[in-house]
């Protein structure tokens, strides 16, 4: 059968052509965005002059006709059509005749799948971004019960600080609330209308970009009809961003794999959210946090593929920006999936406060505490810091953690330590109360700073 464009050949195309070349198999997910974007270049035609009214209401017709064929499950799709604008185009013709043969006036299939593409793009900027701040709010909600549940912090994996569990949430809310602006800044920066670039150059026809910039939802119209039709940054910057959002949830979750071991115990996950051993019937599995990390991986792979497909593309439109597509449909589906699963894990996780204070007593935590009193007390750090030592090894040496020696051992190391010394993990906690710390009030401000971002974004 000969293409809609096959006027200046004499043969049909090689059916292993017709597989090679076709996109329809993954981009028929753009329909609903051909589909408006089509009825609303129809209708700029029609009120330029260009179509008649009763043209525009024809065509726009029978593109509603087609949606729904597609949503009944309907609508023939055939691979010799190529991709999802020749396989409508084609369906439309048959619809309702000549007609529909003019509704590619004034454009291109580059800036028509540049729109299909940016718009679909550009949703899912923010339906990653409702997802994002519905995980903020887990966060916030575990932060708001566990203020006083102390932690040991960590540096190098090795016990450091006493924290609260709710400060250590709240790090993940600081994380995911910079995922939540970089895709709502994405949004913003990349709300432009290609339509009416047509191939590369623009138009001859009298058209109304402002017009269809409109209809659509754009902000504006793409100021350089070259950069547009070969522009994918939109869909380079979904990638980047999914990749470090994913980058986060696989740091949460390898902390849950590791905080759900015998050996930590903190948390509790599920059953809902758990797999078992298929020979070994105690296993109790992290499964979802593992699937996290590996989907990680996938997502960095979809984004150096499409980094690579555009490095060394001249301008303006090459047929190798077919492969954006997969890459983004890919990431942005194992994105949306693993922040819901992630966020329900978390609901449902059972936070064992105990275990955590028991582990805040094995490495000394309060070892530093010790230094900044004898700091206040006039002590240079550095001799500080040897005294400290001392006491470690006294503690280490009657095999109890430092917040348990008296004080009179502890005066024994040095005279200047005195009554008032309170080396307990409470009062480490509760002194750290410069801004942005752990001390309770202070993770009390940042719970209401992310309550204000939280309605405030709503």
């Amino acid at each position: 059968m000969m293409k809609l464009w096959g006027g200046r050949f004499s043969t049909g195309t090689a059916k292993i052509l017709d597989e090679f070349n076709a996109s329809i198999p993954f981009d028929k997910e753009l329909y609903i965005e051909d589909i408006e974007g089509s009825i609303a270049h129809s209708q700029m035609l029609a009120n330029q002059g260009i179509l008649s009214e009763e043209e525009a209401q024809k065509i726009k017709e029978g593109l509603l006709q087609i949606k729904k064929e597609i949503e009944n499950g309907e609508f023939t799709w055939d691979i010799a059509d190529e991709d999802i604008h020749m396989a409508i185009e084609k369906r439309l013709i048959e619809l309702i005749g000549d007609t529909g043969k003019k509704l590619h006036t004034a454009r291109s299939r580059n800036d028509q799948v540049a729109v299909d593409f940016r718009r679909w793009v550009l949703k899912r900027n923010l339906d990653l971004a409702k997802k994002i701040k519905e995980l903020i709010e887990v966060f916030v909600n575990i932060a708001k019960e566990h203020k006083n549940t102390l932690l040991p912090g960590m540096t190098h994996l090795q016990h450091a600080q006493p924290i609260s569990f709710a400060y250590h949430m709240l790090a993940y809310a600081s994380m995911f609330k910079r995922d939540y602006e970089r895709f709502i800044e994405s949004y913003k920066r990349n709300n432009k209308n290609p339509l009416g670039c047509a191939a590369l150059a623009g138009t001859p026809h009298n058209i109304d970009r402002f017009q269809t910039t409109k209809a659509l939802g754009f902000d504006e119209p793409t100021i350089n009809c070259l950069d547009t039709v070969s522009d994918r940054d939109f869909a380079l910057e979904i990638l980047f961003n999914i990749s470090m959002l994913m980058m986060h949830a696989s740091r949460i979750s390898e902390e849950l794999i590791i905080w759900s071991t015998s050996e930590f115990g903190f948390i509790t996950l599920s059953d809902e959210y758990s797999t078992g051993s298929s020979i070994m019937p105690q296993k109790k599995n992290p499964d979802v946090p593992e699937l996290i990390r590996g989907k990680t991986g996938r997502v960095y792979g979809n984004l150096v593929a499409l980094l690579t497909v555009m490095k060394g593309l001249p301008l303006a439109y090459n047929k190798d920006t077919q492969e954006d597509k997969e890459p983004v449909f890919d990431s942005v589906k194992n994105a949306l999936i693993s922040i819901e699963i992630l966020k329900e894990t978390l609901k449902t996780m059972s936070v064992n406060a105990d275990k955590m204070y028991e582990a805040c007593k094995k490495g000394h935590l309060t070892a530093t505490d010790l230094a900044d009193y004898l700091v206040n007390k006039g002590v240079p750090f550095r001799e500080a810091h040897h005294i400290t030592g001392r006491a470690v090894a006294l503690a280490e040496s009657k095999g109890v953690d430092l917040s348990d020696l008296s004080l009179e051992e502890l005066k024994k190391i040095d005279n200047r330590i005195g009554d008032d010394l309170d080396l307990s993990l409470e009062n480490s906690m509760n002194s750290r109360k410069s801004y942005g710390a752990t001390a309770p009030q202070r993770v009390q401000e940042q719970i209401e700073y992310f309550e204000k971002f939280l309605k405030e974004s709503e």
